[in-house]
């Protein structure tokens, strides 16, 4: 790996802003039911089977059309 393009080949863990034991994340994941699955066509299309899953890409317009 090249050096000059390593933002931390100088860090050691002594000078890192967060202690040992704090966590920087968290996540929240609940459990989902299987309810219903498309078709094996659909699915292929809308690159799942679960519809809950099924959220198309707006470009970052955040559900405005």
């Amino acid at each position: 790996m090249n050096k000059d393009f390593d933002l931390f080949a100088d860090c050691t863990c002594a000078q890192t802003k967060f202690p040992a034991q704090t966590p920087i994340a968290m996540a929240y994941v609940p459990l989902q039911k299987l309810e219903a699955t498309y078709e094996p066509e659909q699915g292929f299309q809308t690159g799942t089977i679960f519809p809950e899953l099924d959220k198309p890409f707006l470009g970052g317009k955040r559900g405005c059309l």
